[in-house]
């Protein structure tokens, strides 16, 4: 079973790769290409499994900072919108991390998976959802959509550490595998009712999947 899974996230690399290639120019079949007379953008000299890794991780963070910014001001239960805020300010400072390394990297700061529906990625549909959501409805939307996140950024992030070639992208990698299971360990005491810093625990649905 780790085999099928660990194969699994290196052919999701393999498809994330193929389309930071498919997002360069691309010639009209039969033309002629010419050179251009302007200089130039700088050729990113990133490996492209290091690019992809990178290029899919910030449009899953920004995502999912723009549900955890519904937690402010939907009703949801007081345990759950502190836990909300306190990932919200990580993931936040986690994408300023990543857009640095994006920019040191050569890469366009373009959303190549906008529109994709990705594993673990917060989809349009789920924010229009959200929206119209409130009470229990977006207690249970929240959880799941932002425990896919968790997870699924986690075990790309894991085959990133092994599939890369960039020592700063796969150190930032091993960074967040770290920070990943910290944060879904705190999801799932957040579910069981174990945390002690807000009063009112917050009970997960049954079929939740932590």
């Amino acid at each position: 079973m780790p085999t099928r899974r660990a194969t699994a996230l290196l052919l999701l690399l393999t498809v994330l790769t193929g389309c930071a290639r498919e997002g360069g120019q691309e010639t009209e079949p039969g033309s002629v290409s010419v050179p251009s007379r302007t200089t130039a953008a700088p050729v990113p000299s990133a490996d492209p499994t290091d690019s992809a890794w990178v290029q899919l991780m910030i449009p899953m963070d920004e995502q999912a900072v723009a549900l955890l910014d519904m937690a402010a001001e939907k009703p949801a239960g007081p345990r759950l919108r502190a836990w909300a805020a306190r990932l919200r300010t990580d993931q936040v400072a986690e994408l300023a991390e990543l857009r640095g390394l994006r920019t040191r990297m050569g890469l366009p700061d373009t959303d190549l998976h906008e529109g994709h529906d990705m594993p673990g990625m917060v989809t349009a549909e789920d924010l229009r959802n959200a929206r119209a959501s409130g009470g229990a409805a977006f207690d249970r939307l929240l959880v799941t959509q932002i425990h896919d996140h968790l997870r699924q950024s986690e075990q790309v992030s894991r085959s990133e550490t092994t599939a890369g070639s960039g020592a700063e992208a796969r150190a930032r990698a091993r960074e967040l595998v770290a920070v990943r299971r910290k944060q879904l360990a705190s999801l799932t005491s957040l579910c069981a009712g174990r945390a002690a810093d807000v009063p009112e625990p917050f009970a997960c649905p049954s079929d939740h999947p932590v």
